[in-house]
């Protein structure tokens, strides 16, 4: 008898939010361990998911994450200008 697969249950997402807008800053769910990181932007969509854009250097990512992976960044803004 096979036994369930624990590790996806781990990092089950979170419910994937409705579709996010161009310019949408966001949190990205990193493959290697499944944890949150954030720095991104929704720069457009595909077929196969969400293109992002790095904030830090202002490149586009070379593929599509789903929607599972992608959440609308979480963090709580200062309300400094340049925010």
């Amino acid at each position: 008898m096979a036994q369930p697969n624990t590790m996806a249950r781990e990092f089950e997402p979170d419910m994937a939010e409705p579709d996010l807008e161009t310019g949408t800053r966001v949190e990205v769910r990193r493959r290697f361990d499944g944890s949150w990181t954030r720095g991104f932007e929704i720069a457009g969509t595909t077929e196969d998911g969400y293109l992002l854009r790095r904030l830090s250097d202002g490149s586009v990512l070379p593929v599509a994450f789903s929607a599972e992976e992608v959440r609308r960044d979480r963090r709580r803004r200062q309300g400094f200008w340049w925010q």
